[in-house]
């Protein structure tokens, strides 16, 4: 027997970081007292399904409801108390004060060892009209019902998502597929505001050719409702007026952190609830997981909250095991990794973006990259755009961003790999993928990625930025001018036209005096010119994502 053989241990919330506790804690010890308790009606459910169910891609409701309380208390011998809400934590008696909802009764609760996973709530802006009934926000089922019971009623035509992150995107997409009208609005000037303006460019263009109105660089002020307390209408910060049926608000959420608040636990500098490795509080009989919890985030080595399922899974599964057993492994670093689709486009990130190290003076560079999700010759290969992002002094990989279609996830998800046990961009270059034409490529674009920061880094080739002001610059065009006709490049006036098989011999064309850069349509041809340029005594760069990135992003750089 352990040393926490017959130990009481009491959570405090379920779905992903709660349940996982609850479970692997039974699993390590049989004779442990389990006690989860869930302020809500639904102890364990699929938060990231929501959206799909209101969409009608999950047809049956149950398919979201991971584990009952039934099936919690029937195999894992858990004592599960739905609508029973943790209000005050008496650390020096060791006991929990809970009040049951549906009688208003308070009752406290011993424990020796607390596992707090309170998770977040959305956020709700402080503007007239926002408690109207048809202004909702998606956290937990009885919000999915609500809103789905919206979307069900034949009179509902309009709607309006606010917040351009992935519920609200996820959202966007789900009502197009109900023959919603749907309008965007983001207070940000882009969609997906935590990946770099360039990589979230396809996402609103995709989203703008299913038919979504786009309101970007706008927030709301303020919602008009009739009388009986139902949203009809919004108004944004430059006048604007979208009428609508049904308002759903995305626009971030705020860590459940009074409990431990109250209890004298520290808090982090990110606002979540302070833990060291085996996510224990200051107080080490009580630990947090999930959205309220901070973990350390893989790229900077320090602890912030990154409020994903992933994490908290594992969190709550290690925190499990070591109040039951007084052991387990430490919480590994995390890195941020997420996907989210938008109709037929996916955008994937882990680690840090550029503007985020630029945002917090931290040392870093980037390349990027466009290439197919597998052999070109292949029928159906898909175009990604692949971001990577590095230290140049310790060659280390700090982040990822993709966006396209087919396998934007699988690169991430290497990537986020490589990060995870520490690799950097020249071992990124020898990673050994699996390859057939109707997988991927020879060359991977993960491989493009690394060999493009190599060259950066070894002085073979640098970039211009996709967004470089250019008019002091020598722009020599190498595409055919067939292509610059349909394309051609944005904010430059009279770039040099040579395509690249010319280049050679037309090399006295140019003024070997000025700085110079190249521009293709993705950068691969572009690299080649600037081979030749630079061996020919240029200074000279070439343009990131050539055309095609520099156009795309020029579309979307205005609300």
């Amino acid at each position: 027997m352990t040393k926490n053989d017959g130990c009481k241990i009491v959570i405090v919330g379920g779905v992903a970081g709660g349940a996982s506790a609850a479970t692997r804690a039974r699993r390590m010890n049989e004779h442990a007292d389990i006690i989860l308790l869930e302020k809500d009606s639904d102890v364990s459910f699929a938060n990231c399904g929501l959206p799909y169910h209101i969409g009608g891609e999950i047809e049956d409701r149950s398919e979201l409801v991971v584990a009952s309380a039934e099936f919690l208390a029937k195999r894992f011998r858990i004592d599960v108390r739905t609508r029973h809400e943790a209000v005050s934590i008496d650390r020096q008696k060791k006991r929990v004060e809970v009040l049951r909802r549906d009688s208003g009764e308070r009752i406290w609760i011993d424990y020796d060892k607390l596992i707090l996973a309170p998770g977040a709530s959305p956020i709700h802006p402080p503007i007239t009209g926002a408690d109207a009934s048809n202004v909702l926000t998606l956290r937990n089922l009885d919000d999915m019902d609500r809103i789905k019971a919206i979307v069900d009623a034949q009179a509902t035509r309009k709607a309006v998502v606010v917040g351009a992150g992935y519920i609200g995107l996820e959202m966007v997409e789900q009502l197009i597929h109900r023959s919603i009208e749907t309008s965007l609005v983001e207070l940000q000037p882009q969609v997906l505001p935590l990946l770099d303006a360039e990589m979230a460019a396809p996402i609103a263009s995709e989203a703008l050719s299913k038919g979504v109105s786009l309101f970007l660089g706008r927030g709301i002020t303020e919602i008009i409702t009739d009388d009986d307390n139902r949203a009809t209408a919004v108004i944004l910060g430059d006048g604007t007026q979208i009428e609508t049926d049904l308002v759903v608000l995305g626009i971030g959420v705020r860590p459940n952190v009074s409990l431990a608040v109250d209890a004298g636990l520290e808090l982090g500098a990110t606002g979540g609830i302070l833990t060291n490795d085996y996510m224990q509080t200051a107080d080490p009989d009580i630990y947090a997981v999930g959205d309220a919890a901070e973990y350390v985030y893989g790229p900077t080595g320090k602890r912030m909250r990154i409020a994903l399922a992933g994490p908290a899974n594992r969190a709550g599964r290690l925190a499990g095991q070591h109040a039951a057993t007084g052991k387990s492994d430490p919480m590994p670093a995390v890195q941020g990794t997420s996907v989210v689709r938008v109709f037929g486009c996916s955008a994937a990130s882990t680690g840090m973006t550029r503007s985020f190290a630029k945002r917090f003076d931290i040392n870093a560079k980037s390349v990027t990259v466009i290439a197919k999700s597998h052999a070109g010759y292949y029928p159906g290969a898909e175009t990604m755009t692949l971001k990577l992002v590095y230290d140049p002094q310790t060659e280390k990989i700090l982040g990822a961003q993709a966006v396209g279609g087919e396998g934007v996830d699988k690169r991430i998800d290497v990537i986020a790999t490589a990060m995870q046990f520490g690799g950097t961009v020249r071992q990124l270059t020898g990673v050994d993928l699996c390859y057939a034409p109707p997988f991927g490529s020879a060359k991977d674009p993960v491989h493009m990625a690394a060999f493009a920061a190599c060259n950066q880094m070894d002085g073979v080739g640098d970039f211009s930025e996709f967004d470089a002001d250019l008019s002091s610059k020598q722009v020599v065009d190498v595409r055919t001018c067939d292509e610059i006709s349909k394309a051609p490049l944005a904010g430059v006036e009279n770039p040099i036209s040579i395509p690249v098989d010319e280049l050679r011999i037309r090399i006295s064309e140019l003024d070997l005096a000025k700085e110079t850069v190249v521009a293709c349509g993705v950068g691969v041809r572009g690299h080649v010119a600037c081979c030749i340029l630079r061996q020919n005594g240029f200074q000279v760069e070439n343009l990131t994502g050539g055309a095609t990135l520099r156009n795309l992003a020029a579309i979307h750089s205005t609300p």
